[in-house]
């Protein structure tokens, strides 16, 4: 499988993808947990399909410290034991926030007040932007069929 558009050899995608990932090297640098971070990708890309986006995270994950078995419970978040309330706050919220279409109601105010509860403001803010930038990357990647060629190496777009 070959992808259809190169986003950084075309001229017009290329000047808008390059801010957009900058945002995405400014979510790293937030104040949500690392850890967070990479569980949310990871949900937000099974739940949409992304494969590329799914090879990328489970390496960042796991060079940043994330074990298998977490890893492997992500799309099962629910029923495992191993995730913080935090975290589970942080899994469910991106699961409301990518399932709009699905859940006609959106984001109820139950899964935002236990999210709340668990981040500050500034990791709040993180993470609603983290879910809506993972939501747009798998759906960049997804329209244009960018492989996942299992090569990806954790931290290369850093």
């Amino acid at each position: 499988m070959e992808a259809r558009l190169n986003y950084f050899a075309n001229p017009t995608a290329g000047k808008i993808i390059r801010p957009f990932m900058a945002a995405g090297k400014a979510l790293k640098e937030s104040a949500l947990p690392a850890a967070t971070q990479e569980l949310v990708a990871l949900r937000v890309s099974q739940i949409n399909g992304c494969a590329v986006c799914l090879d990328m995270h489970v390496k960042e994950a796991a060079a940043a410290g994330e074990t298998p078995v977490r890893l492997n419970l992500v799309a099962a978040w629910r029923e495992a034991t191993v995730f913080t309330d935090a975290e589970r706050a942080a899994l469910e919220l991106a699961e409301q926030g990518t399932r709009v279409a699905d859940a006609a109601t959106g984001v109820s105010d139950e899964v935002w007040a236990n999210a709340a509860k668990h981040y500050d403001d500034d990791q709040l803010g993180a993470l609603v932007v983290l879910i809506a930038f993972m939501n747009t990357v798998n759906r960049l990647n997804i329209i244009t069929q960018q492989p996942a060629t299992g090569e990806y190496k954790a931290g290369q777009f850093h």
